[in-house]
């Protein structure tokens, strides 16, 4: 950050308070702090104010080997417009239920709850969650749909809204929620103009599917693991279920049993998963076309891998060599 954050008296927009507690995530606090807390006359009096809420007594720690003390307390959680949740401790950590009564009597006098990464945990400890979507970082999306069933999580996308609830996928993409809250609160203009300040896009393409590590789910056992072994090493042959069926010495029909027993998806969806897989390192690793990628990933053409790849990576192939390459 350039400058000291201001207090909250400073401006007369709504008020902001990011949530500080023991074990502090460093980055997504200072999202939060870089967003809604720095100076900035040319937005008029009217912009935000900030302040951070300790949920514990300090001194606190966060991570980077800081201690910090808080200027607030929970007090600020009453008043606020805008708390948001910056991280949690770890998505086996529980959260208190006295901090989330606080958020959830926050958001029933009308005040907006946001959280970045693992502070989706705090918000759907609130139960204001349940019965809607939300985001968070893709590793622990299956720990938070776990704990919470009531929910829907989307590990696709880099932030959800869902009325006055609204989550962010992992660190980075509170950047892209911030800049959407700014953007509904102040319009276009304002947003377009705190991103050139970050050396940010406004808005970033794609979403949270391009950052997934290794998508092809694995077999869950070995009788079949030499013929996926063999698809991954050769996407660009001809894998029709006969085909596979033979390299597998099974008849098609308990191939095709056995395979989605295995694997948890029929041939065809995997193969389309292993070629995306194979197109992708090419595209991260070479300069090859992507006619060339297309057909040495097995897609035969450029317009299937395209369509392939934007409905499992959320971006076309050039746009994301362009990120990757």
């Amino acid at each position: 950050m350039d400058q000291i954050a201001p207090s909250p008296e400073a401006t007369t927009g709504p008020l902001v308070v990011a949530l500080a507690y023991d074990g502090l995530c460093t980055f997504e606090f200072a999202i939060v702090a870089e967003i809604f807390g720095l100076p900035r006359p040319e937005m008029g009096p009217g912009w935000y104010r900030f302040a951070t809420a300790a949920v514990e007594p300090g001194p606190l720690r966060a991570h980077g080997g800081l201690r910090f003390e808080a200027e607030g307390g929970p007090e600020l959680l009453e008043r606020a417009d805008l708390i948001v949740v910056p991280g949690w401790k770890g998505a086996d950590v529980p959260v208190p239920a006295e901090l989330a009564a606080m958020l959830r009597r926050a958001w029933e006098r009308g005040a907006r709850l946001a959280s970045i990464c693992s502070g989706a945990f705090v918000l759907a400890a609130t139960g204001l969650l349940d019965g809607r979507q939300a985001a968070t970082h893709w590793r622990y999306a299956e720990a938070l749909a776990a704990r919470h069933p009531s929910l829907t999580v989307n590990a696709s996308v880099l932030y959800v809204e869902e009325g006055r609830v609204l989550t962010s996928a992992g660190s980075a993409a509170g950047l892209d929620l911030m800049l959407h809250i700014v953007r509904a609160d102040f319009g276009l203009a304002a947003a377009n103009s705190v991103a050139r300040r970050l050396v940010l896009p406004a808005h970033r393409r794609g979403g949270q599917a391009q950052f997934i590590e290794r998508p092809v789910p694995p077999a869950r056992e070995g009788r079949l693991s030499a013929l996926l072994d063999a698809v991954r090493a050769e996407p660009g042959r001809d894998w029709t279920v006969a085909a596979m069926a033979r390299e597998a010495a099974m008849s098609p029909r308990t191939f095709l049993r056995r395979f989605i027993a295995t694997t948890g998806l029929p041939p065809a969806e995997w193969v389309a998963a292993a070629r995306v897989e194979e197109a992708r390192r090419l595209l991260e690793t070479t300069r090859l076309p992507v006619e060339e990628i297309a057909l040495r990933a097995g897609f035969g053409n450029a317009l299937a891998l395209r369509r392939h790849f934007r409905a499992r990576i959320g971006l076309a192939p050039r746009a994301y060599r362009e990120g990757f390459g």
